[in-house]
Protein backbone atom coordinates (compact mmCIF):
# COMPACT_ATOMS: atom_id res chain seq x y z
CA UNK A 1 0.00 0.00 0.00
CA UNK A 2 1.21 3.56 -1.71
CA UNK A 3 1.35 6.24 1.29
CA UNK A 4 -0.22 9.12 0.01
CA UNK A 5 1.35 12.26 1.70
CA UNK A 6 -1.95 14.38 0.46
CA UNK A 7 -4.18 12.42 2.38
CA UNK A 8 -2.18 12.06 5.44
CA UNK A 9 -2.01 15.33 5.47
CA UNK A 10 -5.99 15.75 5.51
CA UNK A 11 -6.47 13.66 7.85
CA UNK A 12 -3.85 15.12 10.25
CA UNK A 13 -5.45 18.63 9.82
CA UNK A 14 -9.06 17.63 10.40
CA UNK A 15 -8.13 15.78 13.64
CA UNK A 16 -6.14 18.52 14.86
CA UNK A 17 -9.48 20.98 13.89
CA UNK A 18 -11.90 17.97 15.85
CA UNK A 19 -9.62 18.03 18.67
CA UNK A 20 -9.69 21.51 19.03
CA UNK A 21 -13.22 22.26 18.85
CA UNK A 22 -14.04 19.53 20.71
CA UNK A 23 -11.78 20.91 23.87
CA UNK A 24 -13.38 24.22 23.95
CA UNK A 25 -16.59 22.94 23.76
CA UNK A 26 -16.05 21.42 26.33
CA UNK A 27 -14.73 24.02 28.70
CA UNK A 28 -16.96 26.17 27.63
CA UNK A 29 -19.78 23.79 29.10
CA UNK A 30 -18.17 22.91 32.29
CA UNK A 31 -19.41 24.50 35.33
CA UNK A 32 -16.66 27.59 35.80
CA UNK A 33 -16.69 31.28 36.30
CA UNK A 34 -15.54 33.06 32.95
CA UNK A 35 -12.18 34.21 33.81
CA UNK A 36 -11.65 30.53 34.61
CA UNK A 37 -12.88 29.04 31.46
CA UNK A 38 -11.14 32.22 29.39
CA UNK A 39 -7.98 30.90 30.98
CA UNK A 40 -8.76 27.64 30.04
CA UNK A 41 -9.35 28.11 26.71
CA UNK A 42 -6.04 29.84 25.99
CA UNK A 43 -4.40 27.30 27.24
CA UNK A 44 -6.42 24.91 25.00
CA UNK A 45 -5.14 27.04 21.98
CA UNK A 46 -1.38 27.23 22.90
CA UNK A 47 -1.59 23.21 22.82
CA UNK A 48 -3.56 23.28 20.15
CA UNK A 49 -0.62 25.68 18.28
CA UNK A 50 2.10 23.50 19.41
CA UNK A 51 0.22 20.61 18.53
CA UNK A 52 -0.16 21.90 14.88
CA UNK A 53 3.14 23.40 14.65
CA UNK A 54 4.71 19.94 15.46
CA UNK A 55 2.26 18.13 12.95
CA UNK A 56 3.53 20.81 10.63
CA UNK A 57 7.32 20.10 11.57
CA UNK A 58 6.44 16.18 10.62
CA UNK A 59 4.77 16.67 7.38
CA UNK A 60 7.49 19.32 6.14
CA UNK A 61 9.61 15.79 7.09
CA UNK A 62 7.76 13.60 5.09
CA UNK A 63 7.49 16.14 1.71
CA UNK A 64 11.31 16.13 2.09
CA UNK A 65 12.15 12.28 2.51
CA UNK A 66 9.08 12.05 -0.27
CA UNK A 67 10.80 14.33 -2.52
CA UNK A 68 14.68 12.85 -2.54
CA UNK A 69 13.13 9.40 -2.66
CA UNK A 70 11.57 10.76 -6.29
CA UNK A 71 14.66 12.66 -7.00
CA UNK A 72 16.54 9.90 -6.65
CA UNK A 73 13.97 7.70 -8.50
CA UNK A 74 14.19 10.62 -11.23
CA UNK A 75 18.04 10.26 -11.58
CA UNK A 76 18.05 6.53 -11.52
CA UNK A 77 15.42 6.47 -14.06
CA UNK A 78 18.02 9.21 -15.99
CA UNK A 79 21.00 6.65 -16.23
CA UNK A 80 19.10 3.95 -17.35
CA UNK A 81 17.65 5.81 -19.95
CA UNK A 82 21.34 6.73 -20.83
CA UNK A 83 22.21 3.34 -20.53
CA UNK A 84 19.64 2.32 -22.83
CA UNK A 85 20.70 4.77 -25.69
CA UNK A 86 23.84 3.81 -25.77
CA UNK A 87 23.31 0.40 -26.20
CA UNK A 88 20.72 1.18 -28.97
CA UNK A 89 23.47 3.71 -30.68
CA UNK A 90 26.06 0.61 -30.47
Amino acid sequence: MAFDTEEYTSNALWFLAGAAVGATLALLFAPAPGRVTRRKIRHVGRRGMLAAERAGEELMEKGREVYEKGKQLADEAAELIERGKKLVEG
